[in-house]
């Protein structure tokens, strides 16, 4: 009597042991669920049967189907023909028993494709697969921003090169004693001077753009007079005009045109457009710059208009990228495509302006930025 009351006791602590650990696992399945369900990758777990075992909700909306009802259903007919490489995969891994696979796969996400590092792992129950979980990370933009990395580099070593190759031609003919006279010496000499200028611009521009993009730039604000930084700048271009006999005009200075930037900035701004103007222009052309003041929505609005060659329509969207020229274009003028970014760059995330440009081939464009007045800004600082 006494062995059973025994075997009894012992039988009683095992199965409260048992109902504890069967607690704390079903705890720690909670916990694992919930981590998971909040998790901004795509997770899915199969089991050895390739039937559905838990999907969180990105899984869902990225493979397309509800994750309750489909829950303990066959992953091929969850997921349909749609994702038959994806499901391919989970199949090829449980099969291999392999701990870990990792794949880079597409899949159809809103309007364009979505690119997944895919990570499938085993698991392992000694020598049998008791499940596959598949982890899918969106790598889309990284893909983007790589690209866009290798574009950068690409274009930059070739602006860099075009001037190097002149510099090294002119500088070897020069130490080859191949300039026989004081003319032809001069040539070189200009002509090495010349590219050593296009190469310290397209540095200090890439610097430039780089320093905005990374937040790193000093800015120094003050209230500038839109009026007198165009006076200078048509200065810095006139003789530049006139060797191609082309007018730059401007309309009387409006008064209160007083907007808070930083000076140096701006006067970058509004020489490049100008010279964009006149090197776009044909001889006996004309470019005027402008500005309106609208006292209502408290900004000014500078616009620089050239008689030139125009801009095809399809090419307009694409002007203030880096590096972008207009193919049809490039027989007028030589350049780096940068110009028109670093524009962009300083009006509208230096100084909360806006860009904008109209054109027409064969007519001539008007490129433009809008700021706010300095007394609106500076009602902001």
């Amino acid at each position: 009597m006494a062995g059973r009351e025994a075997l009894v006791r012992q039988l009683r602590g095992e199965l409260d042991d048992l109902r504890v650990q069967s607690r704390l696992a079903e705890r720690q399945k909670h916990h694992t669920e919930a981590i998971i369900y909040s998790l901004r990758d795509a997770v899915v777990v199969i089991d050895e049967h390739e039937h559905l075992v838990m999907a969180n909700e990105p899984a869902a909306r990225l493979l397309g189907f509800d994750s309750a009802p489909a829950r303990g259903r066959p992953i091929l007919d969850v997921c349909g023909e749609r994702h038959q490489d994806f499901v391919e995969f989970l199949h090829q891994s449980r099969l291999s028993r392999v701990e870990g696979t990792r794949r880079e796969m597409v899949f159809p996400l809103g309007e364009q494709p979505h690119t997944f590092d895919t990570i499938v792992s085993c698991i392992l129950e000694g020598e049998k697969a008791s499940g596959v979980v598949a982890v899918l990370h969106d790598i889309t933009r990284e893909k983007e921003v790589s690209q866009m990395k290798n574009d950068f580099v690409s274009h930059v070593s070739h602006e860099l090169k075009t001037p190097l190759a002149s510099i090294m031609a002119y500088s070897e003919m020069l130490a080859d004693g191949e300039a026989n006279d004081e003319e032809t010496r001069k040539e070189f000499y200009d002509i090495i001077q010349t590219q050593a200028q296009r190469l310290s611009r397209l540095i200090e521009d890439i610097l430039n753009i780089s320093r905005i993009e990374s937040g790193l730039i000093k800015v120094s604000k003050e209230p500038v007079s839109l009026a007198i930084l165009i006076e200078q700048q048509i200065g810095m271009i006139e003789k530049f005009a006139a060797e191609k006999d082309i007018t730059v005009t401007r309309q009387t200075p409006v008064i209160f045109d007083q907007v808070y930037a930083d000076k140096d900035m701006l006067s970058q701004v509004i020489v490049n457009l100008l010279s964009n103007a006149v090197k776009y222009t044909p001889p006996g052309g004309s470019v005027r710059i402008g500005t309106e003041v609208d006292e209502a929505a408290r900004r000014v609005t500078v616009t620089v208009t050239d008689t030139g060659v125009g801009i095809p329509p399809e090419e307009i969207g694409h002007l203030f990228g880096k590096f972008y020229r207009v193919a049809a274009n490039n027989k007028h003028a030589k350049g780096t495509g940068l110009g028109l970014n670093l524009v962009k760059q300083i009006v509208e995330r230096v100084h909360n302006g806006r860009v904008f440009v109209t054109s027409q081939v064969g007519v001539g464009s008007t490129f433009g930025f809008e700021l706010p007045l300095a007394a609106a800004e500076m009602a902001t600082v």
